[in-house]
């Protein structure tokens, strides 16, 4: 074990989807590295930092053979970095779980987070703003069951990353009026922020539960604090 002590791994951030939005720290260590895993989308964004480097892509059924790989030739003494999208603090937590079992030393170099952009988008204060994301794999009315709590509260608003691909916005949005969420409360739902193709979209709760396109993967849901309105609907 003490070999595999002595293996470092970096994990980069790497932003919300603009390559402009790589922070210096992440190119350098992109720079610098010679085998680069990460799911493909995201490999897209820093395809211009992989020239001189082993590009591995990875998908969610093969992620473990790639990483087993990656982690193998790091011990050999290749620098290996590991890209995932956003900051690696926000929705990152099961990759970073992965790469932590197979070594004990792990460089992590945050990125930009959608959720930074969808604030600045929505123009309101992290501090003033609860997240959740329901990206952890749970029953459905528990995941909700967090989200009708807080927004019944009604004290912050609310940035909620939805769960590609079985609970999107319209989903949850029935599954909040079922709940007794007013069908005027007012939502946001962002795609693909900072990306070709970026799309807003602002309405109730009613209007979101009835969108029958498909939305992007890469969705954010803002309910922003409507002071009075969930109160009032309780006092009903």
């Amino acid at each position: 074990m003490a070999d595999d002590k002595a293996v470092s791994v970096t994990v980069v951030g790497i932003g919300p989807g603009d390559a402009q939005m790589v922070t210096l720290q992440g190119r350098e260590a992109l720079a610098q590295a010679s085998l680069v895993a990460g799911f493909s989308t995201v490999l897209e964004v820093v395809k211009p930092w992989l020239d001189h480097a082993e590009v591995c892509p990875m998908t969610y059924r093969n992620q473990e053979e790639v990483l087993d790989y990656a982690i193998g030739q790091a011990r050999q003494g290749r620098a290996c970095v590991v890209c995932c999208w956003g900051d690696l603090n926000v929705s990152a937590r099961e990759l970073l779980e992965r790469v932590r079992r197979r070594v004990d030393h792990v460089q992590l170099i945050p990125g930009i987070s959608s959720i930074q952009v969808a604030l600045a988008r929505s123009g309101i204060s992290l501090e003033e703003t609860l997240f959740i994301t329901l990206h952890q794999r749970k029953e459905a009315e528990s995941d909700l069951e967090e989200l009708v709590h807080y927004l019944k509260e009604g004290r912050r608003h609310i940035i909620l990353l939805p769960r590609p691909f079985d609970l999107m916005p319209p989903v949850i949005a029935r599954g909040l009026l079922e709940e007794g969420i007013p069908a005027g409360r007012p939502v946001t739902i962002f795609q693909r922020l900072t990306m070709a193709g970026e799309e807003e979209w602002s309405g109730t709760l009613e209007d979101c539960a009835a969108i029958s396109r498909e939305l992007s993967d890469l969705s954010i849901m803002v309910f922003p604090h409507s002071p009075g309105s969930i109160s009032a609907g309780q006092a009903g």
